[in-house]
């Protein structure tokens, strides 16, 4: 298995990465933004993401986002095919994607919302840091892209401050954060925050 930077020879498997994607959020029942195949492809010919590939076979996929000119960057979309997953494929695709990111834009802020307490994990262990959504990046056509999100309508009622996605950043101007140390992990926080934000806001689901 390989885990290069994707470029147009890789926009074959751009089908299978947006069905992918729509499948997990799907079977997962949370919310994951949907990506069409034509969106996959401009990221693959920008030299904004990397592929996970078993030979020809499509294993994973991430891509980079930048947001407010440049001094916001996220990456987005993280998926591996349920044939390799519970392999420590997403880790080693978040790293890759995460170094791409900083050689690209090395004065960018980095962050990331999600539900997975996995993806929180490797966030840690990278250094971001849990934060509000008003540190994340102000630049709306971001947050337009959540509309896909089955979620979509509770940042919405909290006119974009909260979700049950949580929100997490890696500065680079963070002395601590640029050294690379791995950051202590509590498994239980992590789940706390969870819990409360689905008590907060799923309860209309409940009814």
């Amino acid at each position: 298995m390989e885990i290069v930077i994707a470029d147009k020879s890789h926009t074959v498997h751009a089908k299978i990465i947006s069905d992918t994607i729509t499948e997990s959020a799907s079977v997962r029942g949370t919310g994951i933004a949907k990506r069409t195949s034509e969106y996959i492809i401009t990221k693959m010919e920008n030299g904004n993401a990397v592929i996970a590939l078993d030979g020809e076979k499509f294993v994973g996929f991430c891509y980079i986002e930048a947001w407010g000119h440049g001094k916001f960057v996220a990456n987005s979309g993280l998926i591996v095919h349920p044939d390799y997953r519970g392999q420590g494929v997403a880790k080693l695709i978040k790293h890759k994607i995460f170094q791409h990111s900083r050689d690209k834009f090395p004065n960018a802020k980095v962050f990331s919302i999600t539900t997975g307490l996995a993806v929180m994990k490797m966030n840690s262990d990278l250094g971001y840091k849990p934060v509000t959504f008003s540190e994340l990046t102000d630049d709306q056509s971001f947050w337009n892209g959540c509309q896909t999100c089955k979620n979509y309508d509770v940042l919405q009622r909290t006119e974009q401050k909260m979700c049950l996605c949580t929100g997490m950043l890696y500065d680079p101007s963070n002395q601590e954060g640029s050294k690379g140390h791995e950051h202590n992990y509590d498994k239980k926080v992590w789940t706390r925050l969870k819990n409360i934000k689905q008590n907060m806001f799923l309860k209309k689901n409940k009814k």
